[in-house]
């Protein structure tokens, strides 16, 4: 029976993440490159810079071919959750609840689909946890080659620091130590500038991650586990990346990419804490949490399909510019515009959309002016739509007469 019933939550499972990897795959082809991701693309020489060049290589330059190798981490980064949580816990069920959580958070979707080093840390931190639930040992072999990836690292090497205070494992404390001075060495963190109150603004940021009450939990979570245990691995690198974080958020605006990946790793125990809490209730006391459960499931669940079909949202926005991820649209539909008219060769005071456009096979040069403002002289004026909303003015300028 026991058997039967891992299976039936197994079935389910792998429709649930069919689903959501399907959707996510659609929602890749509707958006357009980002200014930040055109400057990864084109301007870095990381990791993700190789990987995205190697990916369009082989199958065109265009955002599906783009934003692969990010899909192929988030299916790897749930593989390792799922494995990661059968030694974690001993019901399916708990297994079940903690991977789907996982699976449809906003911060894991939409770190599938935006070209930053995000997903990449958050596998790699998951596959440096599976291994260490496996061996129980720490593979020194990761945590030196994770020094070359990403400056994010750092946060891992801090709570690792710490882990191994508590744990007196003095080989841990010695390496983590080195290589946190190593990586600050050759990245660091900006510490500078007057105090700019983006305290509350990055506690916001966390809630959108997570979704706003399971973002709460989070925070009961941490407060709860801190006071009374286990303070486990996976707390020490979610409570020092989210206490790193908002220390530094009292002088300056931070890269969140830089630590919501090690917040993230928080899931298991959240969703172990919650699970024991309501079960150590009698029945009759129980409804307070189901209704808890119900309501913070429902939210996330619909701040997962806001993401992954975010481009409904037009529709109920009186401005455009309002909507969340509108710096990821558009320049897809203003090159195929400016091909089908033959317009190539282009200028624009809007240097972001030039550098965005060239992805898409416009040339930068000086025979058309482009210009998404109202203009009182233009040679063309093209709209992109949605569902009859429109969206963006494209005012076109020819400035060579030859």
């Amino acid at each position: 029976m026991k058997n039967l019933k891992a299976v039936h939550y197994n079935v389910l499972l792998g429709v649930i993440f069919f689903l959501t990897f399907s959707a996510l795959f659609y929602t890749a082809s509707t958006l357009s490159i980002g200014y930040s991701e055109a400057i990864v693309y084109f301007d870095k020489s990381n990791l993700l810079h190789f990987l995205v060049n190697f990916s369009t290589n082989i199958f065109g330059q265009n955002d599906i071919a783009l934003r692969l190798p990010l899909l192929i981490f988030y299916f790897l980064s749930i593989i390792l959750i799922y494995l990661i949580t059968q030694k974690l816990f001993t019901k399916d069920f708990d297994r079940f609840v903690t991977v789907v959580v996982f699976m449809i958070l906003p911060g894991i979707l939409s770190a599938s689909l935006i070209v930053n080093e995000s997903i990449i840390v958050i596998f790699c931190v998951l596959l440096y946890l599976y291994l260490y639930e496996n061996t129980k040992k720490h593979n020194y072999i990761l945590l030196v080659l994770f020094l070359f990836i990403d400056n994010a690292f750092a946060v891992l090497y801090l709570a690792l620091f710490f882990y191994s205070l508590r744990k007196k494992d003095n080989i841990l404390l010695v390496t983590a130590l080195i290589l946190f001075a190593i990586s600050m060495s050759m990245y660091g963190f900006d510490t500078g500038g007057k105090p700019k109150g983006h305290f509350l603004q990055i506690l916001g940021i966390y809630a959108s991650i997570f979704s706003p009450f399971v973002f709460f939990y989070f925070f009961y979570a941490q407060y709860r586990i801190s006071i009374k245990g286990p303070h486990n691995i996976y707390w020490y690198i979610s409570i020092v990346a989210f206490g790193f974080s908002l220390i530094l958020s009292f002088r300056q605006k931070i890269l969140i990419e830089d630590f919501a990946p090690f917040v993230l790793i928080a899931v298991p125990m959240m969703v172990q804490l919650f699970l024991h809490s309501f079960r150590v209730r009698l029945p009759r006391f129980q409804s307070y949490h189901k209704v808890t459960a119900y309501v913070s499931l429902s939210i996330l669940a619909i701040t997962s399909m806001i993401i992954l079909f975010n481009k409904s949202f037009y529709m109920v926005l009186t401005d455009p510019q309002r909507h969340f991820a509108y710096n990821y649209h558009h320049a897809k539909e203003i090159a195929h515009i400016l091909k089908e008219n033959k317009i190539d060769n282009i200028y624009s005071s809007d240097s972001k959309l030039i550098k965005r456009l060239q992805f898409y096979g416009i040339s930068e040069g000086y025979d058309y002016f482009i210009d998404l403002q109202n203009q009182n002289i233009y040679d063309f004026h093209f709209t992109i739509d949605y569902n009859q909303h429109k969206l963006i003015d494209i005012f076109v300028t020819k400035l060579n007469n030859n």
